[in-house]
């Protein structure tokens, strides 16, 4: 199992629209999917219809070792797609987790196993941070998808997280790769969008991935009614641009991952 970190210490950049539809997407390729909500908001639960009374156990419990992965475990309503929920109490783990032995690999722990072979790919959904859960997170992947906003501040935020994936490769994860950057929120009416991409991709080069995620509405009325755009609306400019992605992604994924699909 491929373990991606969705991450990107800016809020607001689309990392839970991006990994609730990028995992809907290679659900309906045949992979097998599971995503983690590590968001105190739950705002992934909430987008994939995952009420709160199935959320008694949650990634909380599970960093914490009060639940096992296979009972945190919770089936969405899209076919091979399971998700591990969030819920509130997340936001005091950061400060919990300092007490506990190996607090930076909780989630690493709690991945090995079963997981490898009940799954082909596993997405994390990160919090707007750098801080224990996000770092739980990349040290427990073994790539990392940024969702770039294509703003003008968007390459300032960009730094920081790169400076934090070397110290964790540096540390503790010397695998850890960023498998693309994916430019979200697209305003082709504007021509900073378009500055802003320019400039990304001048940077990183071909890392960057083709896709570019346009602003649509409908990705943003999906997460209301508890499905993801992709079934919301699969016809809609931000579906098809998420789809496109998903072809990309799976042509970055190690060959045993593709051989699924």
């Amino acid at each position: 199992m491929i373990r991606i970190a969705v991450a990107n210490q800016k809020g607001g950049v689309g990392k839970t629209t991006t990994a609730i539809n990028l995992a809907t997407a290679l659900a309906a390729s045949g992979l097998r999917i599971l995503l983690i909500d590590l968001d105190p908001q739950g705002n992934a639960s909430t987008g994939l219809g995952i009420t709160h009374a199935q959320r008694s156990l949650s990634s909380y419990e599970l960093l914490t070792g009060q639940s096992t992965l296979e009972d945190a475990v919770v089936a969405s309503p899209v076919p091979r797609l399971d998700i591990i929920p969030a819920t509130v109490d997340l936001s005091g783990a950061e400060i919990e987790l300092i007490e506990f032995e190996g607090r930076t690999h909780r989630l690493d722990k709690a991945l090995e196993g079963t997981a490898d072979v009940k799954w082909d790919v596993c997405l994390i959904d990160c919090p707007p941070s750098l801080g224990l859960l996000t770092v739980n997170a990349l040290i427990a992947a073994n790539a990392i998808l940024v969702p770039l906003q294509t703003e003008f501040f968007a390459l300032e935020g960009l730094s920081q997280l790169l400076q934090t994936v070397e110290r964790i490769r540096a540390r503790f994860n010397p695998e850890l790769s960023i498998i693309g950057v994916a430019l979200t929120m697209f305003d082709r009416r504007n021509n900073l969008s378009s500055q802003v991409a320019d400039d990304v991709r001048a940077c990183l080069g071909k890392i960057v991935f083709d896709t570019v995620i346009p602003r649509n509405v409908r990705l943003s009325e999906a997460p209301s009614h508890g499905i993801p755009a992709l079934i919301y609306d699969h016809r809609c400019p931000g579906s098809e641009a998420y789809i496109a992605l998903a072809r990309e992604l799976i042509g970055r994924l190690p060959r045993q991952a593709k051989a699924a699909a």
